[in-house]
């Protein structure tokens, strides 16, 4: 865990105490014991679970900055990421995870049973039911997803979670420059403004990685999302 530490000191300038390396330590433990028994990640090897999945998701922190007290919400959290790093390191912030896989929202309740992390809800539910839900739509500082889908899909799950004044982080490979091309009608039409991306460098790691951020600028018209699997059948592009 000295590496790791030293890592998230150089690339993101952040001091973990003794106590949040123990927790990365338990919840290392915790998914590698999981992922014999049950597929929730192709990532086995202690050190690449650190770098592409911890690092990976403490990356955020360069574009959001402070969280402290922010409702965030997480969708397709799959195993717990981003989400679950950003509140060990955040822990006054309440966190929605959404994972609509079973056996991976019951691997997220138990890190955050055995963490004892507080103001974290799991919930098991798809993006569009959930962004149609009076008592969550619009209500979110954050909106964040890391690998659910291209970006004209995953800004229909997002932008709708979020309140005007509020932002989304799509968590993106090689493609995001692209992928925000295509996103530009859809951004516009569910209330959103592009902000920047950003890219990021881990260590030991080829493949390019960039952040999306786009900013909640108007309320998302009422019909987004759409119902469940319309989005991805039939994406908001511009040519229809």
């Amino acid at each position: 865990m000295k590496v790791f530490a030293q890592n998230a000191l150089d690339l993101f300038n952040l001091q973990l105490t003794t106590a949040q390396l123990e927790a990365f330590r338990i919840y290392e433990s915790e998914l590698l014991d999981w992922n014999q028994r049950i597929n929730l990640t192709a990532i086995r090897a202690p050190n690449q679970v650190r770098t592409k999945h911890f690092l990976d998701s403490l990356s955020c922190m360069c574009a959001i900055g402070d969280l402290a007290m922010a409702r965030v919400i997480d969708i397709g959290t799959g195993a717990g990421f981003p989400g679950l790093p950003l509140k060990i390191i955040n822990p006054s912030m309440s966190l929605t995870l959404v994972e609509s896989v079973g056996k991976k929202v019951q691997f997220c309740q138990h890190i955050v049973t055995r963490l004892d992390l507080q103001q974290v809800e799991v919930l098991s539910i798809r993006a569009e039911t959930i962004g149609q839900m009076p008592e969550q739509r619009q209500s979110y500082d954050w909106a964040l997803a890391r690998a659910v889908a291209n970006l004209p899909i995953l800004v229909e799950y997002l932008l709708p979670l979020v309140r005007v004044g509020g932002s989304i982080l799509a968590m993106k490979g090689e493609s995001a420059p692209a992928e925000v091309h295509s996103a530009e009608y859809a951004i516009h039409l569910l209330g959103g403004r592009l902000r920047k991306l950003t890219p990021i460098i881990l260590p030991g790691v080829v493949e390019e990685r960039y952040l999306i951020i786009i900013d909640k600028i108007a309320a998302t018209p009422p019909a987004y999302p759409r119902r469940i699997g319309l989005p991805a059948k039939r994406p908001l592009l511009r040519n229809g």
